[in-house]
Parts: C-alpha cells; sequence; structure tokens
C-alpha cells in the first residue's frame, strides 16, 4: 500500500500480467471465465461512515465471496496495526481470518478494494494456481482480481495530488487499466463509468490504448501500415535466411520457424494470441482465420 509516498506508474510488470492472464484460462477455461462476465456493482460493495465498521466489512467480504463463486467459503474480518493494506490466512478452510490495515477504519471506502484482493488470494489458494516467488504471485492475484470483475475496486482506491497520494496492489494503475481493459474487450463491459478517481480514469484511459494496440499486432489484419510493412520486411528476411532455427526480429512479439510438414521452404509464424496471450502458430500464406484453443477467439491474419 502506497500511503503518501511514491507511485510507481508504467508497465514493468507487463510480461508478468500477460502470463497471468494467461494462466487464468489455461487454469479455470474458456467457460469458467466467462461466468465472470458481470463485475462487483457499486451498490453491493457502498460502505459509508454510518455503518457498522464490523458489520460493514463482513458484508463485503461476503459479497466478495459470492463473486468469486465461494460459496462454502467464511471470511472473518479484523483489523490492526500493519505495514500493508491487509494479509489473510491461507488455511484449510472453510474459515479463512483476514486483517485489515488500521487506517480503513476512516478510509471505509476503499474496504472492498482491500478485500477484493484477499478473498481472491482464498481463490487461487483453492485452485493451487500461484507464480513462484511473492512479488509475482502478487501481480497474479491483482491481475485475476480486475479480469475476474473485482479489480476495478483496486484502481479506483488510486487517489494521487501535489501532496498525498494512495494506491493499493502490486499493479501501477497503468496496468490495473490495462488488465480492466482486456476484460472490457471480452466482455463488452466499460468500468470507467463507476471510477469515482480522476486519477483512477486517467490510468485506465493509458491501459486501454495498450490493450487495444495488442489487437493491433502483425500478422493480424487489423494491424496498421507501419506494422504490416515491418512484418513484410521481417518476413522476407526469414525467408532468405533458409535458417533451421526460430528467426525473432528484433521488438515484435511474432517470431518464424520453417515449416517441416512443407516443401519448397515453407514459413510458419508464431504470435501471441490479443485476448488471453497464448502462442499461435500457423503457416505462412496469406489471409486465414485461426483460431485460439485457450480463449477460442477467432483471428483474422495476413500471414
Amino acid at each position: 500500500m502506497a500511503n503518501g509516498g511514491p507511485v510507481e506508474h508504467g508497465y514493468p510488470h507487463l510480461e508478468t500480467v500477460r502470463a497471468a492472464i494467461n494462466a487464468l484460462y489455461k487454469r479455470l477455461s474458456y467457460d469458467t471465465v466467462q461466468t465472470f462476465s458481470t463485475s462487483v456493482a457499486p451498490v453491493d460493495v457502498a460502505f459509508c461512515d454510518t455503518d457498522d465498521l464490523y458489520l460493514g466489512a463482513q458484508r463485503v467480504a461476503h459479497e466478495m465471496v459470492r463473486h468469486y463463486h465461494l460459496p462454502d467459503a467464511r471470511m472473518i474480518v479484523g483489523f490492526r496495526e500493519m505495514t500493508h493494506a491487509a494479509n489473510v490466512e491461507l488455511a484449510a478452510g472453510p474459515e479463512y481470518f483476514i486483517e485489515l490495515n488500521d487506517r480503513f477504519r476512516t478510509h471505509r471506502r476503499d474496504i472492498g478494494a482491500a478485500l477484493a484482493h484477499e478473498v481472491m488470494h482464498v481463490y487461487l489458494h483453492r485452485l493451487d494456481l500461484s507464480f513462484p516467488g511473492t512479488r509475482d504471485n502478487e501481480i497474479l492475484t491483482d491481475t485475476a482480481a480486475a479480469y475476474l470483475g473485482a479489480g476495478w475496486l483496486l484502481l479506483d482506491a488510486f487517489r494521487e495530488d501535489a501532496t498525498s497520494s494512495q494506491k493499493l496492489g502490486y499493479l501501477t494503475p497503468e496496468e490495473f487499466g490495462y488488465v480492466l481493459a482486456k476484460r472490457a474487450l471480452v466482455f463488452d463491459e466499460d468500468p470507467a463509468i463507476w471510477f469515482t478517481s480522476p486519477q483512477a480514469y486517467t490510468a485506465y484511459t493509458a491501459g486501454r490504448e495498450l490493450a487495444r494496440r495488442d489487437t493491433r499486432q502483425p500478422p493480424l489484419t487489423a494491424a496498421g501500415w507501419a506494422g504490416r510493412r515491418q512484418y513484410a520486411r521481417d518476413r522476407r528476411h526469414a525467408q532468405d535466411q533458409h535458417a533451421p532455427t526460430a528467426s525473432q526480429p528484433p521488438g515484435v512479439p511474432y517470431s518464424f520457424t520453417p515449416d517441416r510438414q512443407e516443401e519448397h521452404d515453407r514459413l510458419r509464424v508464431s504470435f501471441p494470441c490479443p485476448t488471453c496471450h497464448q502462442r499461435i502458430r500457423v503457416p505462412v500464406r496469406g489471409r486465414m482465420r485461426a483460431r485460439c484453443g485457450v480463449c477460442r477467439t477467432v483471428l483474422e491474419c495476413d500471414t
């Protein structure tokens, strides 16, 4: 939790975020991800100063349990002085003890954001899905919360001005915006209408532009003129090399390999699915459609 200190911006964890989205689809399956098509509604996690602190926290925790489809899990929420925003004991269940920073006693509007992250820890624990190392595992947790419909609360908790700042979670604001935009492209949902923080909206629009850029990378037909020109140049270079190993042009997401099932030095190109970042490998033979086997996205390509 950044509380008054500097807030990191940009995309320093982008590759881990993309790996987390891919891991979610592989572990949950396309059908299960589709069951999260509706995000947590603001009214369901609203918390005003007149609400009882503990009853209100339990109510919001119950809403997170419902949203994450954990009907047999019970969250016991308490408060204490601590460095981090919150902590959860990942025991066998069905009861899980969550401790929130004492700061939330007077910043109740952000309790939902803290619980979105902590209850997601429980969800991933039950899935037995984790990344090695604390940092990457926390990035996985933030990404999963955002992609499965509760992480907009974490971004909305970001506030920054000339004299103070607050941010929850391990992702930067722009990375939260990127994941939320990836979700929006899949479910046709615009989380921007729920933001109460102007800084959150700005971060979301920045992340949305990067997410849209994923859908405009060659060999997708939506790629712009400059991208298509570079792709054609890289393809000619790979064909001229006649190399038996993969050719990875610098600074681009695609790579070329020989197609050993074809004669006449044919190539295959591999590139990440713009939805789930699974690598897709198709022949280099002009316009075609490719279907991602993980998220079922149908892609129009010009290879």
